[in-house]
């Protein structure tokens, strides 16, 4: 029985994986930045690369090197219900 948790999480992680794929992160984010902006987007995600200064190349950079932060983006892009 204490399996089954891990099991129901791990389910959901790859259906997760799974939504995302074939879209590069670089298209994520700037789908992200064009609904949100940038000050939008560092409300939701409270990372300095969206709040100081923020650019695709500079947050791409950041988000590679950190899956934190880079499963925050994912998250949010799933959660996204996009008008176009």
């Amino acid at each position: 029985m204490a399996s089954f948790p891990f099991f129901l999480c791990m389910a959901q992680q790859a259906m997760s994986v799974q939504s995302l794929h074939g879209i590069t992160l670089e298209s994520l984010l700037t789908r992200l930045v064009e609904h949100y902006g940038w000050d939008g987007l560092g409300r939701r995600i409270d990372i300095n690369c969206f709040q100081k200064d923020p650019s695709i190349k500079s947050s791409l950079k950041f988000l590679r090197r950190t899956p934190w932060a880079r499963e925050q983006v994912e998250k949010l892009y799933l959660d996204t219900r996009f008008t176009n």
